[in-house]
């Protein structure tokens, strides 16, 4: 097996990388910088300005693909136009490795093609209705792309992934930010505090698609805790490590307008193929 795998310099993808390395399985980086203390084959290339896909597939010669890079600004992604050249590639992308003889794909999908307003996600009934532009155009990518692997008799994992935390998380998401405000770098923010999320370490997240990779799973897969977690626990936890009174954070907390009060995936199908997650959430602390 050898694996073509993109955004491996992002959040999620430098895990996913990690994974590979650790398994010694072969792997071929794709994208515009190299991973940092990746020392392994690189082709540098930028997968939104690239014009000739089937020469990169040769060059990189892989019999499976892990396709992760997305535009993911923190704040902006949900409405970027981005979305829409990255659907573009993502489908030039998998036609040249399906034309070269590849074998198996493994893809990122998102929670966000889900209707929130169901709560509980599950991969066969909860309806695929997204709100955003970001969920939408990732919904329109695993259409065409499983609709494109099944003429070319490709198996092909969609993985959606809900909550991520952990080490390389962007300073400006949820938990690094109150994390900065116990620590007293940032001044209180309003918290959805009653919401209840599906949180899963990145690592766990990561060894969800060496799951997909080597199952050579075919169909849609949450990769999620399964867990509702209320967001509270998560400011009393953050706050009790830095000996910080929560009620800092939990006398702002406000209601949403279009955001649901519970959003969890179903992990039934993942686990089925032997995965299971080994961080607990108590230990969030322990990477800040």
């Amino acid at each position: 097996m050898k694996v073509l795998i993109t955004g491996a310099s992002g959040f999620i993808g430098r895990h996913v990388l990690k994974c590979l390395q650790s398994s010694n399985i072969d792997a071929v980086v794709v994208g515009r910088i190299r991973p940092a203390c990746y020392l392994g084959d690189f082709i540098k290339t930028d997968l939104l300005e690239i014009s000739d896909f089937n020469n990169l597939i040769s060059k990189a010669n892989a019999s499976h693909l892990i396709h992760l890079a997305w535009y993911a600004e923190h704040g902006s992604y949900w409405t970027s136009s981005l979305n829409l050249r990255w659907v573009e590639s993502t489908i030039k992308l998998a036609e040249a490795f399906c034309l070269a003889g590849g074998q198996h794909i493994v893809a990122a999908g998102t929670c966000a093609e889900y209707d929130w307003s169901y709560g509980y996600c599950i991969e066969e009934k909860t309806p695929l209705t997204p709100a955003t532009l970001y969920g939408t155009s990732k919904d329109a990518a695993r259409r065409l792309l499983m609709s494109l692997c099944a003429i070319h008799k490709v198996t092909c994992a969609w993985a959606r992934i809900f909550m991520p935390y952990g080490p390389g998380e962007d300073s400006r998401r949820l938990i690094p930010a109150l994390n900065d405000v116990f620590n007293l770098k940032l001044p209180p923010f309003a918290v959805g505090s009653y919401s209840f999320r599906d949180l899963l370490h990145v690592e766990d997240v990561a060894s969800g698609f060496i799951s997909l990779l080597d199952s050579r799973a075919h169909g849609e897969f949450n990769i999620c805790s399964g867990n509702p977690t209320q967001i509270s626990e998560v400011i009393k936890l953050l706050a009790n490590a830095r000996n910080q009174d929560p009620r800092i954070v939990l006398d702002h907390s406000v209601s949403r307008i279009g955001e649901p009060l519970i959003l969890v995936g179903d992990n039934r199908k993942l686990t089925m193929l032997g995965w299971a997650a080994k961080h607990k959430l108590a230990e969030l602390c322990n990477y800040l």
